[in-house]
């Protein structure tokens, strides 16, 4: 029986990986949960899967838990940490074969980090922590003699395809998009987008980051940078196509002319299950593709024009160091702002923008140097949404 740690598992995917879980009895267990906020859900969680461990995001919410865990009379109850600590004390506990790496943001990159060093298997989630820091995350990878399971649908689907031939047979990988809310939105209309129509996406229902993120297609750019560090794969060999019907989730292209595509239902508990079972496949009765629905696969290229993030990302990737983590603190900050009403829409890739052009050079040699950088990238985020925000409101003023 594998043992679980998840890190964000009242998140989305977190959420999910436990319906997973629950839905192949006998196979896993679960010996650590990490979450922030969501109180509620994880007692819950408690209860039914009796870990040893769990963390919250800080002393305060550490002391609300232990005081529902009373109130509801547990026989066992766990270990309450918080915050970094408690991050870090989940995701390295001895009695942990797999590390789910699902929380949302920068918060889950150090401990995610600890786990690939001690050699635990991952199966990461969470963009950030290759986005950030994909040299060094690597590196401890191939010390450790671990490879990183991706749960991500569109990693998921090149690791499966990646299965059909060797490295060296690759000669590109294809990363599928839905193209998101505004894939045919006039790009003059933009400029007016709401915070109600960018959260509307049409295929998946997803948290409120990674949405607006493919909205503005960088949570595809993310995915480059990814792909890059997981496959081993330069970025000039890995493709966005815009696929509406989001049933094929990414293509591997060899030498030799072949194809191989995974296609499946736009439900994250494929590629979840994939992962948790990995190198077996498993029967499931949750998931599966209805094939009466399929009646046309749509594929265009992705326009930089429209998508200017996807653009921010190629760069970003291509200069190296630190310019890939700045650019994923910036993409947090705005979006964050977005969310909040503090940005218009088009504000974000200008934020990021900015911030890249003030971001320095160099090597992240150690995770404090990635941290630093995250840091100074935050905060030249909103010193900049400060300028965006004030420029839009003076040209209000003066219409």
């Amino acid at each position: 029986m594998k043992q679980l740690a998840i890190l964000g598992s009242t998140g989305s995917i977190g959420r999910q990986c436990l319906a997973v879980v629950e839905s192949l009895p006998g196979r896993f267990g679960v010996v650590a949960l990490a979450a922030g906020a969501n109180l509620e859900e994880l007692t819950g969680q408690i209860a039914r899967l009796q870990p040893e461990v769990v963390s919250v995001a800080d002393a305060r919410r550490a002391d609300d838990l232990a005081q529902r865990l009373g109130e509801k009379g547990l026989a066992r109850k766990p270990e309450i940490h918080h915050g970094r600590e408690g991050m870090l004390a989940v995701a390295t506990h001895s009695k942990a074969d797999v590390v789910v790496s699902a929380a949302v943001g920068v918060v889950g990159l150090e401990a995610t980090y600890e786990a690939v060093k001690l050699g635990k298997t991952v199966a990461l989630s969470n963009k950030e922590v290759l986005v950030a820091a994909g040299e060094l995350v690597m590196a401890a990878a191939k010390k450790a003699g671990r490879e990183l399971l991706p749960v991500d649908s569109e990693h998921n689907a090149l690791h499966q395809c990646l299965r059909g031939g060797s490295r060296g047979e690759v000669r590109r990988l294809v990363l599928t998009a839905s193209g998101g809310p505004f894939r045919e939105t006039p790009l003059a209309q933009l400029e007016s987008v709401t915070l109600q129509q960018a959260l509307a996406h049409p295929n998946w229902r997803m948290g409120n980051r990674i949405t607006i993120d493919s909205a503005t297609m960088m949570n595809k750019g993310f995915e480059v940078i990814e792909a890059h560090w997981l496959f081993g794969v330069r970025g000039e060999h890995i493709e966005v196509l815009i696929h509406p019907q989001s049933t094929i989730h990414s293509m591997v292209e060899f030498v030799d002319g072949s194809v191989l595509a995974q296609l499946g239902p736009t439900d994250m508990r494929m590629p979840i299950q994939y992962a948790l079972t990995y190198p077996e496949r498993v029967a499931s009765n949750q998931v599966a593709l209805d094939w009466t629905k399929l009646k046309r696969l749509d594929f265009r290229k992705a326009s930089m024009r429209r998508f200017p993030c996807l653009r921010l990302a190629g760069e970003a990737m291509r200069k190296g160091g630190a310019y890939p983590c700045a650019l994923n603190a910036a993409d947090e900050i705005a979006v964050s702002a977005f969310l909040e009403q503090r940005l218009p829409f088009l504000g974000i890739p200008e934020v990021i923008e900015r911030v890249l052009s003030r971001t320095a050079g160099g090597r992240l040699e150690r995770m404090e140097d990635v941290l630093t950088a995250d840091a100074e990238a935050r905060r030249m985020a909103q010193e900049e949404i400060a300028k965006v925000a004030g420029g839009v409101a003076a040209q209000v003023r003066s219409a």
